[in-house]
């Protein structure tokens, strides 16, 4: 299954999706990826691993299609958990009688008590959908609950599986051309369901009387049309409906979408001649409808959503309590709530319900803001059962306003850091990148801070990475390294100032003194002086097999001596060595370690990369082992001005600006490292200029 799905892939794939994909423990992935690459020699691949990137099989396609042939000769399939489950449930869907617990077992190659098992979790996924299942001794088991129950958990197994791509390309090319691309059997399984013949026709129908559907519907309404239709005609000819409330009914009955959607029933019972209920209509409008207020330009008409309005205003004042962001001026926001509120209460008051692929990322990636906003619909619709996957599409709105807003952030972070410019400007640069409030942040010493104090206004963050003894304002103290809690921690911090006040300031116009002038033409002649001399004296170069680091940093000093950029390599490399006695210098995910110091034997400043000829282990940053195979080094003389120093710390951060830039670091050659730093320098002078 693993070597399946990487050879799917045509980039690299992450462990954790790996894992994900084939639902196991991503210590099993990594564990039978080292029994891979036997089977791969033969047919002339290569699997590849890159830290912080992923593995992928590499190799001509002709061989890679040839392994794939192979691997599908596999008679024994081995179905994980969700497969199982999704299998199960289609076997019940379609049965007309009980199933035998034997049946089920030998179909799923598993053992009755297996089988029992996995309908216990069936039953436990499918209790929220109003379904569960009948066990008869004797008999067996069969699926319980209204045919619009039934009808749901399908739609909803088929987009889960299936995922709004590939029900899309469904839709748009397998059922005119017969054949097929899902080559898994859990697909081929499902799609059993959906007749493709008949999938044809209702395409053929819906396009014949609204050639613009196509076009005017977003993907996922379209797709959810036409599969909605298809099954509801399967299951009209098995003799099994729907039902809809008499009222309700006579309500829509005024909608605009109302004789659109007769007008297909009436034109699909024509196709099939078969009999088509009245309540199919009106779970036909839904799909409609949603997708009808989605496409509107402009504002909605507040005079005929009066209550639609006051309730989408009510849930952006509980998330504005419950987020600390003001969000009620957001024309957008409100209009986009007032669209969709409108069809999902029709959905959830009858009971349709709605599905949403997206729901497991959405819950994973945000669940802080899922949680705020599942706690903000209770309290305005208190006697609506709003299902978790309404929740989701809420959170999507919600989410996209706090992004922008978020973006916004303009709080002032201290950084209070003992271990060194590189390590302090790590830190800065991994604030600025993961906590969207702050948009400055100061390296500073205890010294400087207490000198600061009375200018730090209560809107800025201080973060420390040592006590702050008799310090008597707030602040947060983390690791050199944030972890993932830290980050968490921080962002609160930031958001609670984010609510303070700005102080307006007093400007006063001055004129530009000669002095503030001649003072900052000097700081960029120092800038230039130090970047000239760090391009000037780049090197990447290849160290010869060692023992130990000590002797790596040795034979790298030797090399910047040669070129007279330090006076004595012995004391710069026992500099370096102390240095990481303070703390770890390995960075982690990644293969790199930042080797940094000042020293009166540093002639000039300098970074350089290079590259062991194996890689060794050290002590990363974060205080856990790291296997490392690129000394990165970052070198300033013992006097050195505070502009030099900015730009040595300019290029700490360079290091860790995104995954392309580290990715460089660790594979690219002198050409390209050398290239992509002049042009990173460029815009850093640039902006010093403004």
């Amino acid at each position: 299954m693993i070597m399946e799905a990487l050879i799917g892939e045509q980039e690299e794939i992450t462990i954790k999706a790996l894992s994900k994909k084939i639902d196991v423990s991503s210590r099993t992935i990594q564990r039978d990826l080292n029994n891979i690459q036997s089977v791969l020699d033969s047919y002339e691949l290569e699997l590849v691993r890159k830290s912080g990137v992923g593995v992928q099989i590499i190799g001509e396609q002709r061989r890679k299609q040839e392994l794939a042939q192979q691997l599908k000769k596999f008679t024994q399939r081995e179905y994980t958990l969700e497969e199982r489950l999704t299998l199960i449930l289609c076997m019940l869907y379609e049965a007309t009688e009980p199933v035998k617990l034997y049946s089920l077992s030998k179909d799923l190659g598993v053992s009755i008590s297996t089988v029992s098992a996995d309908l216990m979790k069936l039953e436990e996924q499918l209790r929220p959908a109003q379904l569960s299942i009948l066990k008869k001794r004797g008999y067996g088991v069969e699926l319980s609950g209204t045919e619009n129950a039934k009808r749901r958990a399908i739609s909803y197994a088929l987009s889960k599986t299936l995922k709004e791509e590939g029900l899309f390309s469904l839709i748009k090319e397998q059922i005119h051309q017969n054949s097929s691309r899902y080559e898994d059997p859990i697909s081929e399984r499902l799609l059993q369901l959906v007749d493709r013949e008949k999938l044809g026709k209702i395409e053929e129908v819906v396009k014949e009387l609204y050639p613009d559907f196509a076009l005017s519907m977003t993907d996922s309404a379209y797709v959810g049309l036409i599969v909605h239709l298809a099954l509801a005609i399967e299951r009209i000819l098995q003799g099994e409906n729907i039902t809809i409330d008499s009222a309700y009914l006579k309500q829509i009955a005024l909608e605009p979408e109302y004789p659109i959607a007769k007008n297909i029933i009436n034109r699909l019972m024509d196709c099939f001649q078969v009999d088509i209920p009245e309540a199919e209509v009106g779970y036909i409008m839904m799909h409609l409808q949603g997708s009808k207020l989605r496409q509107q330009d402009g504002g909605l008409d507040a005079a005929t959503n009066i209550e639609l309005y006051r309730q989408a205003k009510k849930l952006i004042e509980e998330m504005e309590e419950q987020t600390g962001f003001h969000l009620s001026s957001n024309k957008s926001l409100l209009e986009g709530l007032v669209t969709h509120l409108k069809p999902a209460i029709h959905r959830i008051e009858q009971n349709m319900g709605i599905v949403n692929p997206l729901l497991e990322e959405i819950q994973s990636n945000y669940s802080d803001l899922f949680a705020q906003v599942e706690i903000a619909v209770k309290k305005v619709f208190p006697n609506l059962p709003v299902p978790k996957d309404e929740i989701g599409y809420l959170v999507m709105h919600f989410g996209a306003v706090l992004i922008e807003v978020l973006r916004k952030g303009d709080l002032k972070a201290y950084v209070i850091c003992s271990s060194g410019i590189g390590t302090s400007k790590l830190l800065a640069s991994r604030l600025l990148r993961e906590i969207p409030e702050i948009s400055v942040v100061s390296n500073i010493s205890v010294f400087e801070l207490n000198e600061l104090a009375p200018t730090i206004t209560d809107r800025d963050l201080i973060i420390s990475t040592i006590y702050l003894q008799d310090f008597y304002r707030e602040y947060i103290m983390v690791n050199p390294f944030l972890t993932s809690e830290e980050i968490n921690q921080v962002q609160l911090y930031a958001r609670r100032k984010m609510l303070i006040q700005k102080t307006p300031p007093i400007v006063k116009e001055s004129p530009v003194t000669v002095d503030a002038l001649t003072e900052k033409i000097e700081k960029l002649h120092e800038y230039s002086d130090v970047i000239l001399s760090i391009l000037t004296n780049f090197q990447l170069s290849e160290l010869r097999q060692q023992e130990t680091v000590e002797h790596y940093l040795q034979e790298a000093c030797a090399l910047l001596e040669d070129r007279e950029v330090i006076l004595a390599k012995e004391m710069v490399a026992n500099a370096l060595l102390e240095r990481e006695k303070s703390g770890g210098v390995g960075i982690p995910g990644t293969k790199l370690a930042l080797y940094h110091t000042r020293s009166e034997y540093v002639h000039k400043p300098s970074f350089t990369v290079h590259k062991m000829e194996s890689a060794i282990w050290i002590k990363g940053m974060d205080g856990n082992d790291v296997k490392v195979d690129t000394i990165l080094m970052l070198l300033s003389p013992e006097t050195f001005g505070k502009a030099g120093l900015e730009v040595l710390s300019f290029i700490s951060t360079l290091i860790i600006q995104d995954e392309q830039s580290t990715l460089l670091f660790e594979t690219g050659n002198q050409s390209q490292v050398h290239s992509f730093l002049a042009t990173e320098f460029e815009q850093f002078i640039r902006e010093n200029i403004k």
